[in-house]
């Protein structure tokens, strides 16, 4: 079986000199030559600068020079955060070429906390046009069962993560595209709070929806990455000029005192969940209680209004966006994103503005609901993944999702797995907070993964027990 190791444990060795940034970043090179052509988490490898990077890590190291605890941490990005001198395409025909003059904000944060860069990942298409394949790249399939979906649009960042092909990467989030690939691919990923991270030089999809985060095998890892990826631009004009608090202060401090609310009809009534989803809801609800955290119900409005107010707003968005291209390049997209696109030039005015409206009466609606817990419950997935060859192009119409609720609402929300269901494919729930408190977050979901065992569980391809 091949060991792997989480940002957290990684950190630690390479701090004690027990294992070298360079060794780390081969061994998830190799895993990367061996796996990828199965999965096609990357777009562009770049393994020639990993390695560079690791040698300087490991000189800073040994001469007691560490940038910190991410310094010498093999990752890799969403190919829509903008790298300096190397491609960032959005997986579409349209940037082939497009080649950046800078990185993005939060690409250059990470990068000055010593990590690896491996090199720029799958998506779908400008983060809405997905699983595609009309486009110059595969999509990215999902390591638990090939022939399943990964979820988007950060599908390459869930993919990599659950085979092991880095440590952690970044996602971007404007209706679920962090907590989605997390949830069927059995990973950590965390929504922060709208404007906590910059989404500088990441390119957009729907200005006012969008937000950046990252993704790892766990909750303590996510919590090392959004330390380094939080904080204040001043040129995201969407930027938080807040401190950025310790997330990992009170990682350790269990669920104990916790108030969670159970949305019981987002899943029960609004979209509902399979018996496997139903009864790892049901299980957390059992440890968190057992944990000492007060559990009780709470009831938000259903998810089809979040859903039609949200849609409305990212399809009108997204249209502004790619007009131009849309007018001029119309047939250089694939099919799956410029039908989707084509919706939001049939939007009027007057719908966008009633759907602003009803976004801050639901943002209202939700704020009263919470003002008695700490965190709300939920699943991020209805289901495990489904079939990548038979992905319904519309179905984003056909049932409301769990993740958009608090996209529209900024909140900040994170999936971790919740077990395995049919196939051995992973689960998930979904924890949300009030706004600008991912530590709280961070912290019930660190509590739950270090109370279960699923943590210990990689796909059959990752662990060497299958090819």
């Amino acid at each position: 079986m091949e060991r792997h190791f989480t940002i957290a444990e990684a950190s630690a060795l390479i701090a004690a000199k027990q294992i070298s940034p360079v060794e780390l970043t081969q061994i998830c090179l190799d895993r990367v030559a061996k796996l990828d052509p199965k999965i096609n988490a990357f777009i562009l490898h770049t393994p020639e600068r990993a390695l560079t990077e690791a040698r300087a890590a490991e000189d800073r190291i040994m001469k007691g020079r560490a940038m910190g605890q991410l310094d010498g941490i093999p990752i890799a990005h969403k190919d829509i955060y903008c790298t300096a001198g190397l491609p960032t395409t959005a997986h579409s025909k349209l940037l082939q070429d497009h080649i950046p003059d800078a990185d993005a904000k939060t690409v250059t944060l990470l990068a000055e906390q010593g990590t690896v860069m491996l090199g720029k990942l799958s998506t779908h298409e400008f983060a809405m046009g997905g699983p595609s394949f009309d486009l110059p790249w595969p999509p990215a399939r999902n390591p638990w069962d090939t022939t399943r979906m990964p979820s988007g649009s950060s599908s390459g960042t869930g993919v990599g993560v659950a085979a092991g092909l880095f440590l952690g990467g970044t996602g971007s989030d404007t209706g679920g595209s962090i907590r989605g690939p997390a949830a069927l691919c059995g990973i950590a990923g965390i929504k922060p709070t709208y404007g906590l991270c910059s989404r500088r030089g990441v390119l957009p999809l729907s200005f006012t929806l969008d937000h950046t985060g990252p993704m790892a095998w766990t909750a303590q890892d996510c919590a090392m990455l959004l330390q380094a990826m939080a904080g204040h631009d001043p040129e995201d004009p969407a930027s938080a000029d807040r401190p950025v608090p310790n997330f990992s202060a009170d990682l350790h401090k269990g669920a104990k005192g916790l108030r969670i609310g159970v949305v019981r009809n987002f899943h029960e009534t609004d979209n509902p969940a399979n018996p496997a989803v139903t009864k790892g809801i049901e299980d957390a609800i059992a440890l968190y209680r057992a944990e000492g955290a007060e559990i009780r119900d709470v009831t938000l409005p259903s998810l089809e209004e979040y859903r039609a107010a949200g849609f409305i707003i990212l399809i009108s968005e997204a249209y502004a966006v790619h007009e131009p291209w849309m007018k001029t390049r119309y047939n250089d997209y694939g099919e799956l994103l410029r039908d989707r696109l084509a919706l939001g030039g049939l939007v009027s005015g007057a719908d966008y503005v009633q759907a602003l409206r009803r976004r801050r009466e639901l943002c209202l609606q939700t704020a009263a609901a919470m003002a008695d817990v700490d965190l709300l419950l939920t699943t991020a997935a209805p289901s495990e993944a489904g079939s990548i060859e038979h992905f319904p192009k519309w179905s984003s119409m056909e049932k409301p999702g769990f993740t958009m609720p608090f996209n529209l609402t900024g909140l900040p929300a994170i999936s971790i797995c919740s077990g395995f269901g049919e196939g051995g494919l992973p689960l998930s729930i979904q924890l949300v907070g009030k706004a600008f408190e991912e530590a709280t977050v961070l912290r019930a979901a660190h509590a739950y993964e270090t109370a279960t065992e699923w943590r210990s569980h990689r796909p059959a391809m990752a662990s060497g027990s299958a090819t």
